[in-house]
C-alpha cells in the first residue's frame, strides 16, 4: 500500500499512470487510487498521514 498527500488529486493519479515520476509507485507499479481523504490544511493531511 502507497500513501501520500497532495494539494491536486487528478494531477497525481496522472502522473502515476503515466509513470512520470521516479519512486514506489513506479518501482511497483502502483497506479489506481482506492481510497482518498480531504482536508482542509496540509498540516492536518500530514497528520493523517503519518498517524
Amino acid at each position: 500500500m502507497y500513501t501520500g498527500f497532495t494539494d491536486n488529486v487528478e494531477r497525481r493519479v496522472y502522473e502515476h499512470k503515466q509513470k512520470l515520476l521516479p519512486g514506489f509507485s513506479k518501482k511497483y507499479n502502483c497506479d489506481k487510487l482506492v481510497y482518498f481523504e480531504e482536508f482542509l490544511s496540509m498540516e492536518e493531511a500530514l497528520h493523517r498521514e503519518t498517524n
